[in-house]
């Protein structure tokens, strides 16, 4: 009790700081939401192998991420499900990860061997970006035992150039990429989490009754440093790790995600470590980091004590002007959800909110901020699951497979839970890992992908967002990266109502979304102006810009291209779902 009430203490000193008063709740109508399962009737038929056969090998819990993004460059998503494999000494076929290309009919194909991604690795992760800037986005997939980068051709197929772009990181235990131009010369540069030193032939034996082996929790190995790669700008990489200030060799990452935390106009990034304090790696513009999660606020809970962090993000999400973190713990521990108070400083606004109370018992891999009711504001998905298939024998109240949670953010401070309101699908218990969103039918609204362990994937499908308005924004960098990838977007809307994010790779765990950004509008029909302000420190302003329209903003020109949303195609057996 006295913590909580020293917790409570510090969170109404900081609410009466001047500038910090919550903006007030929109008075639009909260359209009328429900998510429903779309990958039956989409064929997006995909099942996560992990390999398991009684070894209790680690790996076997974490698997695995999904990636949405546009291979094609047609205007539609497409979605790529990281797999794992069995283990050396098994039968069976060959198991791979997959890219499944929309159709634009409300379905999608499996295009993997005719794209060249038919390769056989035990994989975790995955993040898209243009890192050579010919116009197509490739791809970069972590593996145990060894990382692929996969340059796309522009013809539908994707070369592996892992050895010749120097890009194959750590052999151990990576986990979550994250694409990001570090010291802003243009080039993608890729940091990379890195979990333990787990191989197959140093696997330990741990064991919970003395006799029979269990799963090793992390502490039971060495640590592993996250991996800077820094792109030379030729196509090829060199590792910046220990020269610029990353080498962490303590750390074990499973999330990373982008902010600038200090907005001093350099990307900074976060590490949501398991077991370990996590990390906030300060960009100080020269090249080079310094840590700063303690000093921060962010490395620990309000007791001290390093959680088991697995996913993590970062958005806005109270509308203060400074980016917040939410990151993914285990259960027992409940999300984190830390507020940028300013000077530097978070404070963990979960233990006193609904986010804390309805997490505690959940094991949250995959979390992100996205506005699913297009109302304005930044909410919360969490995709849940435990790594035990039997803790329920040891703890009651916990469960293997678990539903996920989605927080409405009803002004800013406050959240509500509202994940038994939207439909069933949400409702069902599975074992969550990676997950991502995106509009995957261009109807307006953001739909989710979720990859399960050693289980079929699921598809989210979001109807009835799109009563609500929206613009999206696509950034087309030309001094800057071509991504546009830590390029700063706000929206302003007539109202007054004003919303800003980082186009960002990476976040979520293991995993990624689009990068183009969809800002609610609520009931407005426009959005009175854009702004872009590009890493390399040039402003395009945009005035008025009708809703419901997706624009492309290049850097320097401005308004590119703008196109009315939703389009014609399919809702992903709408009909079918619906009976």
């Amino acid at each position: 009790m006295r913590r909580l009430a020293l917790v409570v203490l510090t969170l109404a000193a900081v609410a009466a700081l001047p500038g910090l008063a919550p903006r007030p709740a929109s008075s639009d109508d909260t359209p009328k939401v429900q998510f429903r399962h779309g990958q039956r009737y989409a064929g997006l038929d995909f099942r996560h192998t992990s390999g398991a056969f009684g070894k209790k090998y680690l790996p076997e819990t974490m698997g695995s991420g999904v990636a949405v993004f546009d291979y094609d460059a047609d205007g539609w998503l497409d979605v790529f499900l990281v797999n794992s494999t069995r283990f050396p000494g098994q039968k069976g076929e060959p198991v791979y990860s997959a890219l499944f290309r929309n159709t634009r009919d409300g379905r999608f194909e499996d295009v993997t061997r005719q794209a060249g991604l038919a390769v056989e690795m035990y994989g975790i992760g995955a993040a898209a970006a243009d890192y050579d800037s010919d116009g197509w986005t490739d791809l970069y997939v972590t593996a145990v035992g060894g990382s692929h980068l996969f340059r796309n051709r522009g013809d539908g197929t994707f070369e592996d150039v892992t050895a010749k772009a120097g890009a194959r990181g750590p052999e151990t235990f990576p986990t979550s990429a994250m694409f990001f131009d570090y010291d802003k010369d243009g080039h993608l540069d890729l940091v990379v989490a890195n979990y333990v030193t787990w191989t197959l032939e140093g696997d330990l034996h741990c064991t919970l009754d003395g006799t029979t082996k269990s799963y090793c929790t992390p502490e039971s190995y060495e640590g592993e440093s996250p991996t800077l790669l820094h792109n030379r700008g030729d196509g090829t990489f060199e590792d910046a790790t220990r020269r610029a200030g990353v080498w962490s060799p303590s750390s074990k990452a499973l999330g990373v995600a982008l902010l600038d935390y200090d907005s001093d106009g350099w990307p900074d990034f976060a590490l949501a470590n398991d077991t370990e304090p996590n990390q906030l790696f300060r960009n100080r513009g020269d090249g080079t980091f310094e840590e700063v999660g303690m000093l921060a606020g962010m490395a620990f809970d309000e007791t001290g004590k390093a959680r088991a962090g697995m996913g993590i993000d970062s958005a806005d999400y109270s509308g203060q002007g400074r980016p917040g973190l939410l990151i993914a713990n285990f259960s027992n521990e409940m999300l984190a959800l830390y507020d940028n108070v300013g000077n530097g400083l978070f404070v963990d606004d979960a233990p006193t909110s609904e986010v804390g109370r309805a997490s505690v018992l959940t094991l949250a891999f995959s979390v992100f901020f996205f506005d699913y009711d297009l109302d304005g504001r930044f909410d919360i998905f969490a995709g849940n699951g435990h790594v035990a298939d039997d803790i329920n024998v040891v703890q009651s109240g916990v469960t293997y497979a678990q539903p996920p949670h989605l927080f409405r953010n009803v002004d800013g401070r406050r959240f509500d839970e509202v994940t038994d309101e939207l439909g069933e699908a949400l409702e069902e218990p599975i074992v969550a890992r990676g997950a991502a969103h995106g509009d995957l039918d261009n109807d307006g609204d953001l739909d989710i992908v979720v990859n399960v362990n050693n289980g079929p994937a699921v598809l989210y499908r979001n109807d009835g967002a799109n009563q609500n308005r929206f613009v999206r924004v696509r950034t087309v960098g030309t001094r800057s990266n071509r991504d546009g990838i830590g390029a700063r977007v706000t929206v302003t809307r007539p109202d007054g109502n004003t919303q800003w994010r980082l186009v960002h790779s990476g976040s979520s765990y293991a995993s990624q979304s689009d990068t183009a950004l969809t800002f609610g509008l609520g009931s407005q029909d426009k959005a009175r102006s854009i702004e872009v302000a590009w890493p390399s420190g040039q402003v395009d302003r945009i005035g008025e810009v009708p809703a419901n329209h997706v624009v492309w903003v290049k850097e320097g020109k401005g308004l590119l291209a703008a196109k009315p949303l939703p389009e014609k195609g399919a809702r992903f057996g709408v009909d079918q779902a619906s009976k």
